[in-house]
């Protein structure tokens, strides 16, 4: 849901970065009655962003909307899945994180949450962070609240009274509704504009939070190396440093990027919230590239929010998200559906070594990789 702003659309965000900072009433005529600050609690600058949240509603919801050079509505393009999306390129509007990216920059003055809702999810600006077990009782308005398992794909904002105000998905518009829990609910954050982050773990590292349920480490970054600790229920962990090693499937997941964690034992980032590989921490052997493997040759991406697909097609089903620039193992190449993206036109995608295809345009070289094979 979450996405940079399309080649086609940089006049319309040049013009944006031009224009003078309004006050959050500017939008007056579409705000709704019931969207505000509904309990109290909140500081003076979640206060702000609940009121430039508010003053979206009704506006459309649009994938990649509002992840412009300057925060505020963009026009957004097809997800490559959803048959909704296929008019975003008309609608002018925010995804998800696009909103809450805007409603803090509108508080602010900085753009404190520029980024997917993962990467939100995640911010450094957090000055707490509540549980999804702890459900609304701890929140305030302006806390923003996060969905998804392993990856997060969707975020809202708190109001207050079990309401939030959310640009909810393609095809619909920003609006206010009650809060949602149950299903794939990962818990909130609390921003603090001042960007003071969370204390760190003692030890040190960056702290992540696990999902899932009877999750083991293990003495070397492979399952069949010893046991070192079992988590009964999702934690948070200390994470050093990270690296490619064995491959594993799981929860219909497949990854052979392991995190050491603190105590010296490693676990697959598989049953770690965010992207493949976690953002901001190192590799442990040196920011190495995976090796390639199957016949395979490793190559960059760059971009962000990518994704890969069954098949050489952008209707097909997605695999894997790339959140930022990776490292893909590449098999061979092939002439497929032709795509526009970013300002570039290519017809070549690569195989990669799980099967997934994905379009040339966001991997670094020319547009028909030098020593790949034909598919």
């Amino acid at each position: 849901m979450n996405l940079i702003t399309p080649a086609r659309t940089l006049a319309a965000v040049a013009a944006l970065a031009m224009a003078p900072l309004l006050p959050v009433t500017a939008h007056a005529a579409a705000q709704d009655t019931s969207c505000g600050v509904l309990a109290s609690g909140a500081s003076a600058t979640a206060q702000a962003a609940v009121a430039a949240a508010c003053s979206q509603i009704g506006v459309w919801y649009s994938w990649g909307g509002g992840h412009g050079a300057t925060p505020g509505a963009t026009y957004g393009y097809y997800d490559g899945s959803d048959p909704d999306s296929l008019h975003d390129n008309e609608r002018m509007g925010f995804d998800c994180s696009g909103l809450m990216r805007y409603a803090y920059y509108r508080a602010t003055g900085s753009d404190l949450l520029n980024g997917t809702a993962d990467d939100q999810f995640h911010s450094p600006h957090a000055s707490a962070r509540f549980s999804a077990g702890q459900g609304t009782a701890p929140l305030v308005p302006g806390d923003l609240m996060f969905w998804g398992s392993g990856y997060i794909h969707h975020v809202a904002m708190y109001l207050g009274a079990g309401q939030m105000v959310e640009a909810y998905e393609s095809g619909t518009h920003i609006r206010v509704t009650p809060v949602r829990t149950g299903g794939d609910y990962a818990g909130a954050i609390r921003i603090n504009p001042s960007g003071t982050p969370v204390p760190p773990p003692a030890n040190g590292g960056s702290t992540f939070q696990t999902w899932g349920t009877g999750v083991h480490t293990h003495s070397t970054p492979s399952v069949h190396a010893s046991v070192v600790d079992t988590f009964a229920g999702p934690t948070q962990v200390s994470v050093q440093c990270q690296e490619h090693a064995e491959e594993v499937s799981a929860e219909g997941y497949t990854n052979d990027i392991w995190a050491k964690l603190a105590d010296g034992s490693w676990m697959t980032n598989i049953y770690i919230k965010g992207p493949a590989e976690l953002p901001g921490i190192p590799d442990c052997g040196g920011d190495n590239p995976p090796p390639p493997s199957g016949g395979s040759t490793a190559f960059q991406t760059w971009g962000t929010g990518v994704r890969t697909h069954s098949e050489p097609n952008v209707n097909a089903g997605v695999v894997d998200y790339f959140a930022q620039p990776t490292t893909v193992n590449v098999v061979c190449q092939a002439h497929a559906q032709t795509v526009t993206a970013e300002g570039y036109t290519n017809d070549a995608w690569s195989k990669l070594t799980n099967g997934a295809w994905m379009t040339n345009i966001y991997i670094k070289g020319p547009a028909w990789l030098p020593g790949v094979a034909t598919c």
